[in-house]
């Protein structure tokens, strides 16, 4: 069985105004204390699977991972491959922070085995860095990527935001025609959520964020298709373009619902068996998350069995967030024939819509659609 591996590393710098991944910052635990018991937590697991497993691709998130000195990489790596039949030619990506890195650092990554970086940009200006809470500047992140090159990396990722508050539809088009010009293989390009329980939805709250109207928040989506199509990168999924060859082979897992293994706090897992699949994930806190592996005891709660119908869903909704869409033929496989039945209903309608578009026993989102996604989706829960 083949199984992807994430790794969650939940300390940062400085929270970001609009973050609500599980992440804190000025925790008093030492990085190299918690890399041990995540080390740990991967061996209890793999104690627990019924059969050897290969893993083709390892991803570190966050929080900021890149504040893990190399030889604690390394020894995720290591373990990794000691445990989970980590591929030689493997996927490993770590996300960055660009106020994190140095040239020294990024070539310890690379030596210890990371070949993918993704390096938060957000912004490539000042004042939206600093209105959305980053700890770097727009020549620090020019500088981080530089050293990344210098470093032998030659898969590179940037991530973009848009719809800002106080963004305008010609700061965003600047934006992208500066990260085109460094030329890296993966811009994934997000639209601003205001999400619960951060700073920014209270500001929204009290009506002290100006946020772009809708208009403004449509042409800037419509700008990123036309421009990074333009520079040649492929459309793939609704917030992520990639050259030739550089689509990301870890992301596209969770999108066709592959086999994953999540570690450290906060870390989700899915494995398609027994039955439809089950889903877990462990602790948010990283202190039950400690006291439970530090007693040989694996942190997962919340485990879900998924029921069929959970499981078709899934497909459906995770599928057609790839412009490839959904391969039916492929889901009568996995779930018998006639899979269409048990969302007639919405498929014929979204269709009649124009949101969706059957072709050659595919379902796709119509390019009208990809700006409504969230909409399309729902439908399938």
């Amino acid at each position: 069985m083949q199984t992807s591996l994430y790794i969650h590393f939940p300390f940062c710098l400085k929270k970001c105004l609009y973050c609500d991944f599980n992440s804190v910052a000025d925790s008093p635990l030492k990085p190299a204390e918690y890399v041990a018991t995540l080390v740990r937590e991967m061996e209890l697991c793999a104690k627990t699977l019924r059969a050897p497993v290969t893993a083709p691709t390892l991803y570190f998130g966050g929080g900021t991972p890149s504040l893990m000195e190399p030889e604690l990489v390394g020894a995720i790596i290591d373990a990794a491959a000691r445990l989970f039949g980590l591929e030689a030619d493997g996927e490993i990506t770590i996300e960055a922070n660009p106020g994190t890195l140095t040239l020294e650092k990024l070539a310890g990554y690379r030596t210890a085995g990371v070949n993918r970086l993704s390096l938060g940009v957000q912004s490539f200006d000042d004042p939206l860095l600093a209105r959305l809470g980053r700890v770097h500047t727009a020549d620090e992140a020019m500088a981080a990527y530089a050293a990344a090159r210098a470093a032998g990396f030659t898969n590179i990722g940037i991530d973009l935001i848009h719809s800002l508050p106080g963004q305008s539809v010609e700061m965003w088009r600047n934006a992208l025609d500066r990260a085109t010009s460094l030329a890296p293989e993966h811009i994934s390009a997000y639209g601003l959520s205001i999400e619960e329980e951060t700073p920014f939805f209270r500001l929204e709250e009290a009506g002290a964020l100006p946020l772009p109207d809708e208009e403004e928040a449509v042409a800037m989506f419509e700008a990123t298709i036309e421009v990074l199509a333009g520079k040649g990168y492929q459309y793939y999924e609704i917030s992520n373009f990639a050259l030739p060859g550089f689509r990301s082979r870890h992301n596209q897992v969770y999108w066709r619902r592959g086999n994953y293994l999540g570690f450290g706090a906060g870390a989700h897992s899915f494995l398609r068996e027994p039955d439809w699949g089950v889903r877990w994930k462990n602790p948010d806190s990283y202190v039950p998350y400690l006291e439970a592996v530090q007693r040989s005891v694996l942190a997962a709660e919340e485990r879900h069995p998924l029921s069929r119908r959970e499981a078709l869903s899934e497909a459906f909704f995770l599928g057609l967030r790839l412009l490839d869409g959904v391969d039916l033929r492929l889901l009568e496989g996995e779930f018998g024939p006639a899979v269409e039945e048990y969302f007639a209903a919405p498929i014929r309608e979204l269709t009649a819509q124009g949101l969706l578009a059957a072709d050659a026993g595919r379902l796709c989102l119509s390019p009208r659609a990809i700006i409504v996604a969230n909409q399309v989706f729902a439908r399938f829960l």
